[in-house]
């Protein structure tokens, strides 16, 4: 399992914190997504043979916001 750290802009309540949890736990290969809504950030556990980084992006876009950051 790899650690990845994204810096999520335009999340600004609890239920954006929500959104954005939600939206990267039904990808395919999230074991699990957490945020933090004060520092605009999601710590993501992932397996790397079943989901990409393109594929975060994409997620936290749908669900409204913008992916600023991985690392």
């Amino acid at each position: 399992m790899q650690k990845a750290t994204l810096k999520i802009a335009g999340m600004s309540c609890n239920h954006c914190k929500m959104s954005v949890e939600k939206a990267l736990k039904e990808l395919d290969g999230v074991a699990e997504a957490v945020v933090n809504l004060e520092e605009g950030t999601a710590q993501v556990t992932y397996d790397l043979g079943k989901v990409t980084t393109d594929q975060f992006q994409r997620a936290v876009e749908d669900a409204g916001y913008q992916l600023v950051e991985l690392y």
